[in-house]
């Protein structure tokens, strides 16, 4: 898929300005369709509560680069950044854009979360998560509903997820 830019905090898909308006998260999806979600530690505030792993972009950085410079340090992992899932406003003028991508290698480790779980789309609503992420658990649920179906019946459009 072609880059596609948030224009609140890029230009030419760039990050310009103020690098900490935009904020990029990753819906990781396994191959057999479950999400890998990301429990926090801290601050205080939010320890315990629940979000897709990411953070924010550097200047001059582009989201898919950050994204997956992200997934290095929070995760231990490299990834594929695939399709925007959705974007978010945040309190601060920020915005968070999810991603939905695969592990091209290595094995997730929570490096700076409390922990790590592969759940399926029927487990997220059983979570508690973080207000940014809440408004990204439809369309989630949605897209895993269609990997589901992917892997199931294999075919032209079915995708291949090695992780």
């Amino acid at each position: 898929m072609p880059f596609s830019s948030c224009s609140t905090c890029t230009q030419s898909g760039r990050v310009v300005g103020v690098a900490a308006l935009c904020v990029v998260a990753a819906a990781i999806i396994d191959r057999h369709g479950r999400v890998l979600v990301a429990q926090r530690g801290a601050p205080p505030a939010l320890a315990g509560r629940w979000e897709f792993p990411g953070g924010k972009l550097d200047n001059g950085e582009t989201e898919h680069a950050g994204l997956v410079r992200e997934c290095a340090e929070e995760l231990g992992v490299i990834v594929a950044p695939e399709d925007l899932l959705g974007d978010v406003p945040i309190p601060g003028g920020l915005r968070l854009r999810v991603w939905t991508a695969h592990i091209v290698r290595g094995e997730p480790t929570p490096t700076e979360h409390r922990e790590l779980r592969w759940v399926t789309s029927g487990e997220l609503d059983d979570l508690d998560w973080l207000e940014p992420d809440r408004p990204l658990l439809d369309p989630l649920k949605r897209l895993l509903a269609l990997s589901t179906s992917d892997l199931r019946t294999p075919g032209p459009n079915a995708r291949d997820r090695s992780s």
